[in-house]
């Protein structure tokens, strides 16, 4: 198989069906959004989780290819594997698996800690992000209306897998400070 193709040179690709759109349009900007969280998921992965954790996002990774499948086909289409609640379900009972191991989240976290949570923590803005594109998409077509659910669930999940790594590293999350906070810290130190 080739890996060039020239058909895109002049700013085109092709959706699933042979339908051709701008590569700036919203599904593609939603589904190379989803292939830009599943690149950071994998970034997360090679900097090194525990075992439960990298099979777990290695789940999630072959599900962002259904999610990218399913948003490069508009409309109906034999055998385009499509999203469904099942897979929001899976994430939703591993996020009550992770947060059952955590202290409770007292107060707002910034990204940080291990390399591999400050990368969980950059796939989730991604993830954010292609959930935003999916919600433009959705506003101008039909869609799976469970991509969208599937993209805001991931997100809470890499929020605790991020928590996670680090708990499992020894390292506490990185604290917010306010702006009164600092301020109160610097005239006690």
């Amino acid at each position: 198989m080739k890996i060039y193709t020239r058909t895109g040179d002049q700013g085109e690709t092709g959706l699933w069906g042979g339908l051709r759109v701008s590569k700036d349009a919203p599904r593609v900007q939603a589904y190379g959004t989803v292939d830009e969280c599943n690149a950071a998921i994998g970034v997360a992965r090679a900097a090194g989780v525990d075992a439960d954790l990298d099979a777990l996002l290695a789940r999630v990774q072959n599900d962002l290819f259904v999610v990218g499948a399913d948003l490069a086909t508009p409309g109906e289409a034999a055998n385009i594997p499509r999203i469904g609640a099942e897979a929001v379900r899976a994430l939703e009972q591993a996020i009550d698996e992770m947060e059952a191991r955590l202290e409770p989240l007292r107060q707002f976290i910034l990204p940080g800690g291990t390399p591999p949570a400050a990368y969980l923590h950059l796939a989730r803005t991604v993830c954010r992000r292609a959930e935003r594109w999916v919600v433009t998409l959705s506003q101008i077509e039909p869609i799976n209306p469970q991509v969208a659910i599937y993209l805001n669930r991931l997100s809470d999940l890499l929020f605790v897998a991020a928590r996670y790594a680090n708990a499992n590293a020894g390292v506490p999350d990185v604290p917010w400070e306010s702006p009164r906070m600092r301020k109160e810290k610097e005239e006690d130190g």
